[in-house]
């Protein structure tokens, strides 16, 4: 019996995910579980301005999932690959005079 609970939630759960992966607006606790992120850490955030967040009535917020996912993405790190590939082209464009 443990064992089919168990399972019951597991679905619930994977539904409940892609629910959120389904709508535009997020609440605060929604965009938590989204981004991985407890909600107080989500407030530090919000109070810092450091995530976009909306506020229509001037007390819950809400984020756009889109704008989470830009945000989640900033700051890219390039590869060695890409560097190394760069470097060979800047050497191809402005070859070296001894």
């Amino acid at each position: 019996m443990e064992e089919l609970m168990r399972k019951l939630e597991e679905i619930e759960n994977l539904i409940l995910d892609q629910n959120l992966l389904q709508k535009k607006v997020l609440n605060m606790e929604e965009a938590s579980q989204y981004l991985g992120l407890s909600v107080s850490h989500l407030y530090k955030l919000t109070s810092a301005n450091a995530i976009p967040y909306y506020k229509p009535n001037g007390k819950r917020l809400y984020f756009n999932r889109e704008e989470l996912d830009t945000w989640l993405l900033r700051n890219r790190n390039t590869t060695r690959e890409e560097i190394e590939s760069m470097a060979a082209d800047y050497l191809r464009k402005n070859p070296l005079k001894f």
